[in-house]
């Protein structure tokens, strides 16, 4: 498996943090019925696991796959991987991270905020990166980096809205991540204006 496989074809991936189990599950079958099928559980405190395991186990009844958000160490790979997460993703880039979530059959999306980070990360073998803040990078550094890293695939994550997501795909980012803007109904709803061509 490969984020060429989880990202194909999505432009929005959704980021479900802070919620009880049953609540993450209710959330994101209403997100999986809208079209959103790429979705991320952050598990940087250690009760959010539980959150991880519940949706990792309703994805799977649907054929879905989610992953871990929020993963900076081995031991939190470790979690992920008991959780059934598909895969991993950081806010930003340490190797040996990488090399954990790799080890354990977990692809690794790794955060960059600088040309030297999108550097190590495409010369580590990652091809697909999550811009990481991107309301505070803007679009125009993800068409400024993809300029000298042409085949690198942009997630862009970090204080974005369903207003806003539009001009990093604009930009060039393959993929938009909506976090914080979920907890708002309306932008939940909205959210299928993104998944139109």
């Amino acid at each position: 498996m490969s984020f060429d496989e989880i990202f194909a074809g999505r432009k929005v991936m959704a980021i479900l943090r802070g919620m009880s189990p049953h609540e993450t599950v209710s959330v994101a079958g209403a997100l999986w019925d809208a079209g959103v099928t790429v979705l991320e559980i952050p598990i940087a405190k250690p009760e959010a696991v539980a959150s991880l395991r519940a949706a990792a186990s309703a994805a799977h009844e649907r054929g879905l796959r989610v992953g871990a958000g929020t993963v900076i160490t081995a031991e939190q790979v470790r979690a992920a991987a008991e959780a059934e997460a598909q895969y991993t993703v950081a806010p930003g880039l340490d190797l040996g991270v990488l090399a954990a979530s790799q080890g354990a059959g977990m692809p690794h999306l790794p955060g960059v905020g600088s040309a030297t980070e999108v550097q190590q990360a495409w010369l580590a073998g990652c091809r697909w990166l999550k811009a990481f803040p991107a309301a505070a990078l803007g679009p125009a550094w993800i068409s400024g980096l993809l300029g000298p890293f042409p085949d690198v695939k942009f997630v862009a994550t970090g204080g974005l809205s369903v207003a806003t997501a539009p001009s990093f795909l604009e930009a060039g980012a393959r993929v938009t991540a909506l976090g914080a803007a979920l907890a708002d109904p309306s932008q939940r709803d909205q959210i299928t204006d993104l998944l139109t061509p």
